[in-house]
């Protein structure tokens, strides 16, 4: 098994995943709307689900490498509330030699509510040195591939 897999999903390349999720209590300020940081706590979970669909860790244990965060946006159209059920898109957009960028668009009752972009590096994190970007590794690029019509 390659080093960064932590179980075979499937044999097929991934380049999306859906999220289907419900608006917990915690997640509301006190408007009863979904506070604005949790669209990329959202985001984020879908990454991971993405991943794991993938038969990958993001945080692959003793790879010594790592995936921090570049750049990310989110744009707002209609708020989320408490109960409402919602589905989260995040697809491949861009993977280039060390990054990768990703789309994500939040829906409910297929309405958007909001849409964000993330993009992240991978790089080397070995005790004692400095991080520095690196290729990302062939292992984690051959579970993928990038979106290239989108749609919703």
């Amino acid at each position: 098994m390659p080093a960064f897999a932590t179980r075979n999903r499937c044999d097929v390349l991934l380049s999306e995943y859906r999220l289907k999720r419900r608006v917990e209590f915690a997640e509301t300020d006190l408007a009863g709307f979904v506070h604005f940081t949790r669209f990329f706590q959202y985001m984020e979970e879908a990454e991971h689900a993405l991943w794991r669909e993938a038969g990958l860790s993001i945080v692959p244990p003793d790879s010594g490498i790592g995936f921090p965060r570049l750049a990310t946006s989110f744009e707002y159209y209609r708020p989320l509330r408490f109960e409402d059920e919602f589905e989260v898109l995040i697809r491949f957009v861009e993977m280039t030699e060390k990054t990768v960028r990703y789309e994500c668009i939040v829906t409910k009752d297929g309405e958007k509510m909001a849409a964000g972009t993330l993009t992240m590096a991978c790089v080397s994190k070995l005790p004692d040195e400095p991080m520095k970007m690196i290729p990302i590794p062939a292992d984690i690029r051959s579970r993928f591939e990038v979106v290239t019509e989108k749609g919703d």
